[in-house]
């Protein structure tokens, strides 16, 4: 049985990641945009499920004032009506609350019932349309989750932390 982790994208996930965009998107995202989001992009933070050490699915927020915007979810084609998918998002849910985020909200296609049933199982609500959003004009389903579960900050990776006995020393 394969072990499955779920932890941050690093740049050693970059291909497995963009290789999974590839398969699910018409028009996905390029290697380099996912590379600048592991090292250029504050703002972003990527949740990936690994199968022995292997990217099978992943999630991407970008963190803006208090709300964490999805920016891609997705799992590799062999790998669906495993729960991975599910397992991603709550991942991500659960990082952007440990994060200090109060909200969500992502863009789905409206004729994505698959994603949007399982936004809708998470607790997403609908709160609007994107005429024309995607490439072929397809609208976009605005989405929305308002109540987050309890964060825990001392789980944010990327929470900076002072040592008390620096404060003190600079006093």
């Amino acid at each position: 049985m394969a072990e499955v982790t779920i932890g941050l994208m690093t740049l050693d996930d970059v291909e497995a990641v963009h290789a999974i965009e590839t398969a699910c998107f018409k028009t996905p995202w390029s290697k380099e945009s996912f590379y600048r989001e592991v090292t250029d992009n504050a703002c972003a933070r990527y949740v990936v499920l690994r199968e022995d050490g292997v990217a099978m699915a992943y999630a991407g927020v970008w963190f803006v004032l208090d709300e964490g915007h999805i920016t891609n979810i997705a799992v590799h084609p062999d790998r669906r009506g495993l729960g991975y998918g599910e397992r991603v998002t709550r991942a991500m849910i659960q990082l952007a609350a440990d994060s200090g985020m109060s909200w969500m909200t992502l863009e789905v296609r409206r004729s994505n019932t698959a994603a949007k049933n399982l936004y809708h199982k998470l607790g997403f609500i609908d709160v609007g349309y994107r005429k024309r959003y995607y490439e072929n004009s397809e609208d976009a389903l605005i989405m929305a989750l308002e109540h987050l579960p309890e964060g825990n900050p001392e789980n944010d990776p990327m929470l900076v932390r002072e040592e008390a006995d620096q404060e003190i020393a600079e006093a």
